[in-house]
């Protein structure tokens, strides 16, 4: 969104964070009658694929910080990046953030944090849902989604957007793009249109 800001082109905006959605309707960036919630998804714990973890049972003060020993537990920056910042609010409404801030390797996005739990850096990690289709890394645990803010992935057009955008968002709400979404991981929000 800042770069939309700052004047690079783009006709649509597709965001993983709703606080930026926010701010390009605060700054008048995007157009609000085409802004729509097209996407969700969940936040897990994933281990890699052959580890010896298999099912975690996510509950308010659930021993992370002894299920990683002396590992580390990728995420994204909890201090910037959407993964991270969903993580920490789950950590910390489950009771259990104090116990494993220190062991956190966090990473400049969740597909860098994906990556470290997959090659075996880190025993485990939080990221969205849609890492199962990384093959190197299992889910070995879903957070409650009472624990964290919903993940919503909104999407709208931008000011200055090309007519022809309106047909690309439309495509991305009909049964075909569900589909491919879905297969993906995510959960589609918006209704269908076709």
């Amino acid at each position: 969104m800042k770069q939309i800001e700052q004047g690079s082109p783009a006709d649509v905006f597709l965001s993983v964070d709703i606080d930026w959605m926010d701010y390009g309707a605060k700054r008048n960036l995007i157009k609000n009658d085409t802004r729509e919630n097209l996407l969700g998804n969940r936040l897990v714990l994933i281990a890699p694929k052959d580890s010896k973890i298999d099912k975690v049972s996510i509950a308010p003060g659930f021993d992370l910080a002894a299920l990683v020993g002396n590992g580390r537990i990728a995420t994204g920056d909890v201090r910037a990046v959407p993964a991270g910042l969903y993580a920490k609010a789950a950590l910390e409404k489950l009771g259990v953030w104090s116990s494993v801030e220190s062991k956190l390797a966090m990473a400049e996005n969740v597909r860098a944090a994906l990556v470290l739990v997959a090659r075996g850096e880190a025993p485990l990690g939080i990221v969205y849902e849609t890492a199962k289709v990384d093959p190197g890394v299992k889910i070995v645990g879903v957070f409650p989604e009472d624990s964290h803010p919903p993940i919503i992935y909104p999407v709208a057009m931008t000011k200055d957007a090309k007519p022809e955008a309106a047909q690309y968002l439309a495509f991305l709400t009909t049964s075909e793009a569900k589909a491919v979404f879905e297969r993906y991981g995510f959960r589609a929000l918006a209704k269908p249109t076709q």
